[in-house]
């Protein structure tokens, strides 16, 4: 097992030295704390994306080798710098009307206006991540071809309702519109926009995996020489979307406990890592065919952690309180499928 989380010790060991200097570089003797607070953070994205490595490797498990080894690699290396530092960065431009490049240079000497600029961009932000990761919890639930069920009295009836032609795009469609009941008015426009965004991305996404899925090579000639690198290539699109919508929470959150960006891109960086390896460990070891709830039980974590981000456009909810549910159905779901594996011995 030791293995599997090789990378994730040196990445850490890498962070530590990072976080230490660079807290000494912006605060003289800050160098302890800025590894502390880093520290805090990677824990915090730990708790906060279990539920991801799960889902993580439903799809990775389909994977070819090379895809995986990709997904590890340059996948830490979008998830690090791409979703920890410059997408709020690209968000904070958008939305304040100013380049890029200002706003790194903010990012990096004034983080108190630079967190003041995030924070305007709460709404919209999460609003995009919740509406992708309802399409993903309904998606997975409303399937009649599903023959395994956790919460047997509700996931049993639901499963039929994919008969319902665009049923997903309808409940959430539906809670776009009552979102807004309670968004201010200056930014409706702006919520409603992100809030489509995620479902047409979801959408998007899924349409083309499906797609290459269900045409043979000789159809997939135009998108490449091998069906295989295809699908591979949208199956990692579609892991890495994910996983930014996994992450949009904990990047907004992080902002709680330091408002320096390198500090927060460092922790989070080490915390993702370890969620990878902690995929790769469940894909190697057959950790989901061993507990059969697992799967339910990490979609269910998806629901609810979907659900606590569209409710913070308006109100904050605790981080403590994200990671805690995630972790209650991920554990309530492995004594289940315990319990399950017992009574079939």
């Amino acid at each position: 097992m030791y293995r599997y989380f090789i990378d994730s010790i040196i990445v850490t060991l890498v962070g530590v030295v990072g976080a230490y200097c660079w807290g000494n570089h912006v605060h003289p003797g800050a160098g302890l704390m800025a590894v502390f607070i880093a520290g805090i953070l990677a824990v915090l994205e730990i708790s906060l994306s279990f539920d991801n490595a799960v889902v993580n490797a439903m799809k990775l498990e389909h994977m070819s080798k090379v895809w995986q080894r990709r997904f590890l690699t340059w996948g830490i290396a979008i998830a690090v710098f791409g979703m920890r530092f410059l997408f709020p960065i690209l968000v904070v431009a958008v939305f304040a009307k100013l380049d890029m490049i200002t706003v790194a240079k903010i990012a990096i000497s004034d983080s108190d206006k630079y967190a003041h600029y995030l924070q305007l961009s709460h709404a919209p932000i999460v609003t995009f991540g919740g509406l992708f990761l309802i399409m993903l919890f309904l998606n997975y639930f409303f399937n009649h071809e599903k023959t395994v069920h956790w919460i047997k009295c509700i996931e049993a009836p639901v499963s039929y309702l994919d008969h319902i032609r665009g049923i997903e795009i309808i409940i959430s469609l539906l809670i776009l519109i009552g979102l807004q009941g309670f968004i201010p008015e200056e930014e409706k426009v702006s919520v409603i926009i992100a809030g489509l965004v995620g479902i047409i991305t979801f959408l998007a996404i899924e349409g083309l995996s499906h797609f290459l899925e269900m045409h043979d090579k000789a159809r997939l000639a135009k998108c490449a020489t091998d069906a295989v690198k295809c699908t591979g290539f949208v199956s990692f699109l579609y892991l890495e979307l994910i996983d930014a919508s996994f992450s949009l929470d904990g990047v907004l959150g992080a902002f709680a406990l330091s408002d320096d960006v390198i500090i927060i891109a460092i922790g989070l960086g080490i915390g993702a890592m370890f969620v990878r390896s902690l995929t790769l460990l469940i894909v190697e070891t057959k950790t989901l065919a061993k507990f059969i709830y697992l799967e339910h039980g990490a979609h269910w974590a998806i629901g609810a952690l979907a659900i606590i981000m569209l409710v913070t456009t308006v109100h904050e909810i605790p981080e403590v309180v994200t990671g805690l549910i995630g972790l209650f159905f991920i554990v309530a779901a492995l004594i289940s499928s315990i319990l399950h594996n017992k009574k079939n011995a």
